[in-house]
């Protein structure tokens, strides 16, 4: 199903476009989830919520703004964050066991593998040196771009501006 029809489908509040919408996209978003939060159970947590919040807010997408992955991809990175920063995940990470690790590390190397699956990391590498750095900070290592541009020693609307371009040459890239 052509995007703009499942657009239509998801405004509509029909079921099967939903289950589409998840079948297609819950991998690649549970991998970028899971790269930020390493830990399998929370990030099925964020991912569930992710996609209730999809379908509770898929009327404010804007397709002149960006395709419907970057938005979803957005709602994802956001709603990790704020898990990563909430109260209540920061006092259960202070009581994990040990062998919690071992799995998490375990884990960790094949969310890797899942996000190189989908090829993102081969086209960020053929980037700038600086969007590299910036597209890793952001997206690859949770960063909010104020962080970015303290961890970069830039200004804030540096950081934005060189984001939004390497964006685009990352979009073009994987166009052509």
């Amino acid at each position: 199903m052509e995007q703009e029809k499942l657009i239509k489908e998801l405004l509509k509040k029909d079921d099967k476009s939903f289950t589409l919408l998840y079948d297609n996209y819950s991998k690649s978003l549970y991998g970028v989830i899971f790269n930020l939060i390493k830990n399998r159970e929370e990030a099925e947590d964020v991912l569930q919520e992710v996609f209730v919040k999809i379908w509770n807010n898929i009327e404010t997408y804007n397709e002149s703004k960006g395709r419907l992955y970057t938005w979803m991809l957005n709602i994802a990175r956001n709603s990790t964050i704020d898990k990563l920063r909430s109260k209540g995940y920061n006092n259960s990470q202070k009581n994990l066991q040990a062998d919690n690790f071992v799995y998490m590390m375990e884990d960790s190397s094949r969310t890797i593998n899942k996000i190189d699956a989908i090829g993102i990391k081969e086209f960020v590498k053929k980037l700038k040196p600086k969007c590299i750095q910036i597209i890793e900070l952001l997206f690859f290592q949770g960063f909010t771009q104020q962080e970015a541009s303290e961890e970069l020693q830039i200004p804030l609307g540096t950081v934005k501006t060189q984001n939004r371009n390497c964006m685009n040459d990352l979009r073009m890239m994987i166009n052509e």
